[in-house]
């Protein structure tokens, strides 16, 4: 039986191998987040407007696109909601097992651009320093910007 499932994989090979491994298996949604720096060390906040009350305060993220790559994302998602633009740097964070999202973080240095944030989304933007974050903030991202283990 092995012997004929492998003999018709090869058969079928290509596109159509593809279109039945996606069927096959799960889907996932990738949140994407970019711990940005700026030269002295502050992080970027944002009090994001969907996010719940008393834990409204976190670092840009967003949802990685069809064919994006998750550097390309945090880009995208720190200009869209703020009009900065960022330099992505190392992986922090790589984290599957809930339900079907998988999170991944990076560091970003910003780089430039003025601050203009997406008021549908993002209700205030500021610098941090590490040290002096807002109690209403995601613990999560209170422990990526320390490096913290999560």
């Amino acid at each position: 039986m092995k012997k004929l499932i492998v003999r018709l994989w090869r058969l079928v090979n290509g596109s159509l191998q593809w279109r039945i491994l996606w069927l096959r298996h799960a889907k996932f949604t990738v949140g994407v987040t970019g711990v940005v720096r700026d030269a002295d060390g502050n992080v970027l906040l944002l009090k994001h407007r969907f996010w719940p009350v008393g834990r409204q305060w976190g670092l840009p993220t967003g949802c990685a696109n069809r064919s994006e790559t998750f550097e390309d994302t945090v880009c995208r998602e720190v200009r869209e909601e703020t009009g900065l633009k960022v330099q992505v740097g190392e992986l922090v964070r790589l984290k599957s097992g809930y339900k079907l999202r998988l999170e991944v973080a990076y560091e970003a240095e910003f780089i430039g651009g003025t601050l203009e944030i997406d008021d549908f989304e993002i209700l205030e933007a500021r610098w941090f320093a590490p040290d002096e974050l807002p109690e209403e903030m995601q613990e999560s991202h209170r422990l990526l910007i320390h490096r913290e283990h999560l």
